[in-house]
């Protein structure tokens, strides 16, 4: 029997998606986040075609669009701006959606949190999951608010640092990929018309994208700097002392951030959950289970995915534990092919030259395996 009672815990693109896709199918669903504010914040995405499919396929692909700027192309260019090479896109969406789209993260994450709530979804702010009871076709939660419930499916899309992972038994922790980011938001200029890539400077690479018809999305991928710096607020000198070497429009775009501008520095990490991401009938998704360099720009869509299809599978009339085996066969190696080369790209961006390592072979062929169904 599909489930009808679902619990969906996180807030974020991958838990939005997926509770207003379980409301779209006729699932009482409650959300909870652990913020008390619930709002769109953050820098820029980039949202290629199967993202957008799957934002299609809930209904909010016009509204994101609305500001999005989509294109089929990106540039390649040597640091000091000179051009490599054009490369067009694959489709991974199909033909009739842009290849990629670049957009503000709070514009993607506005328009989700207006579709749930419309779609009557139960949102609570300022709590999450304490503990779990696994019962004969149901789950038994008590909230960190004292409060409690019962569910026919309890979902963790609470992020790679997830704490649901562990309180449903899995100990697969987020290991650090010997990268970090420095990634800020700025003013568009008028002659960005899509994501470049600056190759060959003091550090890995650095680039930027369009997100809306007035900014633009800029970062500098880096060594590990000391872990005191990760955080929203990052030192803009430490930025452009790091990004000197840099030229081209990347480097005027640096140049000319205001002195308040946010710089938001992390180091990456990479996670797989590499058995089933579900105990009995509590799992984890998204980027709970499964989380890449962005490398290859498909984390959002990784996650996207997992959300449509799983709301598709528990909604139908297949038992649960059947639909969510099914949920990992198609899943599993998906995105493990994803990951695996999100990492061999970042070994090369570390050791460039490493042997055997094709980067834009490696590129081309897992976005084009991505253009079958998810």
């Amino acid at each position: 029997m599909p489930v009808n009672k679902v619990l969906v815990v996180g807030g974020g693109i991958t838990g939005s998606v997926l509770s207003l896709a379980l409301a779209q199918r006729g699932a009482q669903v409650e959300l909870v986040e652990i913020s008390p504010q619930w709002f769109g914040v953050g820098h820029g995405i980039t949202l290629q075609g199967n993202a957008l499919k799957a934002l299609r396929s809930v209904g909010v692909l016009d509204r994101v669009l609305a500001r999005a700027v989509p294109f089929d192309f990106m540039r390649l260019r040597h640091a000091d701006g000179s051009l490599i090479s054009r490369l067009d896109t694959p489709h991974t969406g199909g033909p009739e959606l842009p290849s990629t789209a670049g957009a503000l993260r709070a514009d993607l994450q506005d328009a989700l949190c207006d579709a749930v709530r419309a779609h009557g979804v139960r949102v609570r702010l300022g709590l999450s999951v304490e503990h779990l009871d696994q019962g004969a076709g149901h789950v038994d939660v008590g909230f960190t608010d004292g409060t409690t419930g019962r569910y026919d499916l309890i979902v963790g899309a609470d992020g790679i640092n997830s704490r649901m992972r562990a309180l449903i038994g899995i100990d697969t922790v987020p290991h650090p990929v010997g990268m970090s980011i420095f990634r800020v938001v700025a003013d568009r200029p008028a002659t960005m018309d899509c994501a470049e890539v600056y190759y060959g400077g003091p550090r890995f690479k650095a680039g930027y994208s369009p997100i809306s018809p007035d900014q633009c999305y800029a970062y500098l991928l880096d060594e590990n700097l000391d872990a005191s710096l990760v955080g929203p607020r990052a030192p803009l000198a430490l930025l452009r002392e790091r990004g000197a070497g840099y030229g081209g429009t990347w480097g005027d775009i640096i140049a000319a951030l205001p002195d308040d501008t946010a710089v938001d520095y992390r180091w990456i990490e990479a996670v797989l959950v590499d058995e089933p991401w579900h105990r009995g009938r509590t799992m984890i998704v998204g980027d709970a289970a499964h989380a890449c360099p962005p490398l290859i720009a498909q984390g959002a869509a990784m996650c996207m995915e997992d959300a449509v299809l799983l709301a598709e599978l528990v909604t139908g009339q297949e038992p649960v534990e059947s639909a969510l085996e099914r949920f990992m066969s198609r899943r599993l190696p998906r995105v493990r092919m994803v990951l695996e080369n999100s990492l061999r790209l970042a070994e090369w961006e570390i050791h460039p030259g490493t042997p055997g390592i094709d980067p834009a072979l490696i590129m081309s062929q897992t976005l084009d395996s991505l253009t079958a169904a998810a």
